[in-house]
């Protein structure tokens, strides 16, 4: 198999379990700890906005590449198996169905309430010793 077919089977895995994770967060079976994981995952997959913009050179796909597949990866392997299945059934029946993703207004919230965060850290950080604060 090819690099770039297997990238592309990988991005519809990560894809898949994605909205996967949507699915897990409403299920009774998954545990709360999986779930409160899975909602901070799934917010920020599902985001219209990204933590770090992607025009930013290189980092600006790390999020993308790694930090994303990695925490996807880990809210997956604390949910039961039955219940995985069930929920990734569920998943597959979505992009069948629907083709596109679902989206997160909680997560554009985080993310602008991250990035405004960061904003004010940077600003009391560097003006308030000049502003005397």
């Amino acid at each position: 198999m090819r690099l770039t077919e297997r990238l592309k089977k990988w991005a519809r895995a990560v894809k898949r379990d994605g909205v996967t994770l949507w699915f897990a967060t409403r299920h009774p079976g998954v545990p709360w700890c999986a779930k409160a994981l899975g909602i901070f995952v799934v917010a920020y997959a599902l985001s219209p906005i990204d933590l770090i913009p992607d025009f930013v050179p290189v980092l600006g796909y790390l999020d993308d590449v790694i930090l994303l597949p990695g925490l996807i990866w880990l809210a997956i392997r604390m949910i039961p198996g039955p219940v995985l299945a069930d929920c990734r059934d569920r998943a597959d029946q979505w992009i069948k169905a629907d083709g596109a993703r679902p989206t997160s207004r909680a997560g554009a919230v985080f993310v602008v309430l991250v990035w405004a965060g960061a904003t004010l850290a940077l600003w009391y950080g560097l003006v308030g010793p000049w502003l005397g604060a």
